[in-house]
């Protein structure tokens, strides 16, 4: 993608372009990233046809195009395996005794009942990590189940989804999101790893009949971060999270991208027992 006028040819963003992504998809992607003052008109490259069909002449834009400077959000790596107690036990076992199975690729707990849960976590949507973010967004007023009307709701299962670790690592970073608007397609905007771009959320967690459905306005949220994360400019860096024994965790963070704000979230994720 490159500026309006002539002139300037500088790059704005990119994607990947896997199956899922339409045209429509991407022109909803684009009203994301892009701040403009003045029309603007998305032209197929090579071909000088523009990628919605119209009647109307297009006139001289006299304003300016630009990319929005907000940023998504510094996420951490879950770590599901850890301790959990009070509200993150509920939120877990909530989401485990609604979906069963991982909602991206399908793959069934055959082991459900026996109570293993070997490689599958229950996942938030918006993370823990950035309640307070949560909370500035008006948020808890999406959600209806919750344990007691003290907390924000971003440990109720309304905010969950079960997925196997390592699909679940891929939506943690943002790889892939869920389209509640394109019929909760799944989009990858990298390498497709695991072959489940194009495919559709599982129905058994977003029943809007059942109270304990997610949101989709979480969805949402998140599908707009992973737009953020890669479309704008040359993307957000891909963060390292295996750190093996005796290494310098905290060296590494310190001398990659936006430290500071990874090194928060990663505190709090280890102070705090619930996070997923």
């Amino acid at each position: 993608m490159s500026t309006g006028r002539f002139r300037n040819r500088s790059p704005l963003g990119g994607l990947y372009l896997n199956p899922s992504v339409t045209r429509k998809k991407f022109l909803r992607m684009l009203e994301i990233l892009i701040r403009a003052d003045c029309p603007y008109c998305v032209y197929l490259r090579g071909k000088g046809l523009p990628l919605t069909p119209t009647d109307l002449l297009l006139e001289e834009a006299l304003g300016t195009i630009s990319v929005t400077d907000e940023r998504c959000i510094a996420r951490v790596a879950s770590r599901s395996s850890r301790t959990v107690s009070g509200r993150g036990q509920r939120f877990r076992d909530q989401v485990r005794q609604r979906d069963r199975k991982c909602v991206i690729t399908g793959f069934v707990n055959h082991s459900a009942y026996l109570n293993e849960w070997t490689s599958f976590e229950a996942a938030h949507i918006f993370p823990l990590s950035h309640e307070d973010l949560f909370r500035s967004l008006d948020y808890p007023r999406f959600v209806t189940n919750r344990s007691d009307e003290t907390e924000t709701g971003i440990n109720s299962c309304q905010n969950g989804i079960l997925m196997l670790s390592t699909i679940h690592q891929q939506f943690d970073s943002f790889n892939f999101a869920i389209d509640a608007d394109d019929n909760y397609k799944i989009t990858c905007f990298r390498m497709d790893m695991f072959g489940v771009d194009g495919g559709t959320l599982d129905p058994v967690c977003r029943d809007p009949m059942d109270e304990k459905g997610v949101i989709d306005e979480f969805l949402r949220w998140h599908f707009r971060q992973t737009v953020l994360a890669n479309m704008k400019g040359n993307g957000e860096p891909v963060f390292e999270f295996d750190f093996p024994d005796g290494s310098d965790m905290v060296g590494e963070i310190l001398g990659g991208p936006r430290a500071a704000e990874r090194m928060e979230s990663e505190l709090f994720s280890r102070l705090n027992p619930s996070v997923s």
